[in-house]
């Protein structure tokens, strides 16, 4: 199984260029290539997913359990020549002390030959030193070799060679040199999204040609095929599908909402719905939907165009205030409001929901979360094995507020970890309407997919009950 695991010494260190970079450049050489990334992200999946050409999935410890990551990975690494799998942070970086959900923990459950790539800034001889501290610290993680990032040039390139070279046995697989014109644009969630960017693919084709001429791509590629596997079998049963459902499920796909797991989408399909995408900046109105589903994004940087398409807005409220199904997470909930606040500009959004979305300098909610159901949201509850309400893993990044809340709002979660709405409670339920600052991942312990596709469909059943009834 030919796969790697893109690493750092900690984040920013120039990770996601250089494995988009990478990945670009083995999908040039004709292999198939299926791009990975740990722990909870959007926005760093939809550039690997662009620059190999296939969808990007995420591997996280907090949602998912060992066997379900093995199992997530082998079902896509299996259709493909080579895998890339990019973490977050540092190699060694995580919520656990002895380092169970790490990066390097992940590494040697898929037994993943490591890169990693250095931040070389302002380090020379300093280099040996670290890369040793990282050779030692953990046995069961094999570093491959060594990606020097930020070069200041051949003076600075041959001193951190030398360096290694005399201190370690750790391979230099390439050095890339300084240049700001390939640093992907970042901003307050980070990178600025591969479908906001309007020169995604030529900022992706640059990256490509630094990696093929800056890397040793074919040393790469042997200590990919050097992999030894996950430490585990894979449990590849087929994941379970229906037939359609002749439910239709609108999904908002633009430049202002795009964090979707490709996974949940597949989710959505093999549970018997058909997805539509519609436009909520440029499309009139809804499509014909059964269900609507618009998930986070950057509502924000496009407030002026989703305000000024007030026929979607006004679509977009009657379909919900008439009791369409639908669920909102993070951005799609800020859209649903009355209004919307970031950098003292405020424009009409949806007023669907009751209170007025606010962005702040600092998150107001960032990282895992544990919700706990309390029987109020309008689908069917999670299973329980112990007949108490089941606990959902889920995650949370945002710098808004919902602010100007009545009193008397029913909400689906408490907040057993995390922030959510107001510190004890998230998912609003009005009607038919979820919406949370919460990201749900649809795995083995919260389905959430099905249970919304059967809620949509139990919807459209009853409403024809009554057409006919009429």
């Amino acid at each position: 199984m030919a796969h790697l695991l893109i690493a750092a010494t900690h984040k920013s260190s120039g990770k996601t260029t250089f494995t988009t970079g990478l990945a670009a450049a083995l999908a040039r050489r004709g292999m198939i290539v299926q791009p990975f990334k740990k722990g909870p992200d959007y926005i760093d999946p939809m550039w690997l997913g662009r620059a190999a050409g296939r969808p990007c999935y995420n591997l996280d410890f907090h949602c998912m359990e060992e066997a379900e990551i093995i199992a997530a990975f082998c079902r896509r690494h299996r259709e493909a020549d080579i895998s890339v799998v990019e973490t977050n942070k540092g190699l060694f970086d995580g919520v656990d002390l002895q380092g169970r959900d790490s990066n390097a923990a992940l590494a040697s459950l898929l037994g993943a030959p490591v890169v990693l790539v250095i931040d070389t800034l302002g380090v020379t001889r300093g280099i040996a030193p670290l890369v040793l501290g990282y050779l030692n610290f953990d046995a069961g993680v094999r570093i491959a070799g060594v990606v020097l990032n930020k070069v200041g040039g051949p003076r600075h390139e041959g001193k951190l060679r030398a360096a290694l070279e005399y201190y370690t046995d750790v391979p230099v697989l390439g050095a890339i040199g300084r240049d700001r014109a390939l640093e992907i644009p970042e901003r307050h969630l980070g990178l600025v999204p591969a479908n906001e960017a309007d020169a995604a693919d030529v900022m992706i084709s640059r990256l490509a040609d630094m990696v093929a001429g800056q890397v040793d791509v074919d040393r790469l590629i042997a200590a990919a095929g050097a992999a030894e596997g996950p430490r585990a079998a894979p449990a590849l049963v087929p994941e379970p599908a229906r037939a359609g459902t002749g439910v239709r499920i609108g999904i908002a796909r633009d430049a202002a909402f795009g964090f979707y797991y490709p996974d949940d989408l597949e989710a959505l399909a093999r549970a018997g719905a058909e997805l539509v995408p519609f436009d909520a900046l440029h499309d009139r109105s809804l499509p014909p939907v059964d269900g609507l589903f618009i998930g986070g994004g950057f509502p924000e940087t496009q407030m002026a165009a989703l305000e000024a398409n007030r026929t979607m807005r006004e679509s977009i409220r009657t379909a919900i205030a008439s009791g369409l199904p639908a669920y909102a997470e993070c951005g799609g909930m800020m859209y649903l409001s009355e209004t919307l606040t970031w950098n003292g500009e405020t424009r009409e959004m949806c007023g669907a929901l009751p209170g007025r979305a606010v962005m702040h300098d600092r998150p107001q909610g960032r990282g895992y979360v544990v919700l706990e159901e309390t029987g109020a949201g309008p689908w069917p509850m999670a299973a329980s094995k112990t007949g108490v309400p089941a606990r959902i893993p889920a995650h949370e990044f945002h710098y808004a507020s919902l602010d100007g809340l009545p009193e008397d709002l029913t909400f689906a979660y408490r907040v057993v970890r995390g922030h959510g709405i107001d510190g004890a409670h998230d998912g609003i339920v009005q009607g038919n309407l979820l919406a949370s600052f919460s990201h749900l991942r649809d795995v083995g312990g919260n389905r959430w997919a099905l249970r919304f596709v059967d809620f949509v469909r139990d919807c459209g059943a009853r409403s024809a009950q009554r057409k006919a009834a009429r």
